[in-house]
């Protein structure tokens, strides 16, 4: 088990088992040292639920911060599943998040910091990135959080 797994053991995370693409897509690609991640979704809570809903109508600030770390977790799944050692992630270069949000609600930074946040808890320095937070109309499945990835790895 390398250091980043190690870390991610001390927080109490468990990695989920990867999904497969629900469409024709490949959930990772990589181009010379950056690794493009697609979109991921919130992972399950521990207690098997699923955190659906819009920011700012059915789900609060820090509902949507947990939606935004799951996915978060997520992400470090195919990370994990791609790489094999997530040792190997140099760092965390770009999120895009997105967030399924009311007209009114402006509050996509706070959403999107449970991600960002566990990032930086999970790597360090090498965690801190650019990151782009928007709001959506909608996002698949009722989904509050959609957050796409851009690494910089080595071998």
């Amino acid at each position: 088990m390398g250091i980043v797994e190690k870390k991610i053991e001390e927080l109490g995370i468990t990695l989920p088992e990867m999904r497969p693409p629900v469409a024709n897509y490949v959930p990772a690609v990589r181009t010379g040292n950056l690794l493009f991640l697609s979109g991921s979704i919130p992972a399950k809570r521990p207690d098997g639920t699923e955190v659906r809903g819009k920011l700012g109508e059915d789900l609060s600030v820090e509902e949507g911060y947990e939606a935004a770390r799951l996915v978060g977790i997520n992400l470090l799944a195919v990370l994990k599943a791609t790489l094999g050692d997530l040792d190997k992630v140099k760092r965390i270069v770009k999120l895009l998040s997105m967030i399924n949000a009311a007209p009114d609600f402006t509050e996509t930074p706070a959403v999107a910091n449970g991600c960002s946040d566990l990032m930086v808890e999970v790597f360090g320095d090498k965690g801190k990135h650019a990151r782009s937070a928007v709001g959506m109309a909608s996002l698949p499945l009722n989904v509050p959080v959609e957050i796409e990835m851009v690494a910089e790895v080595e071998d």
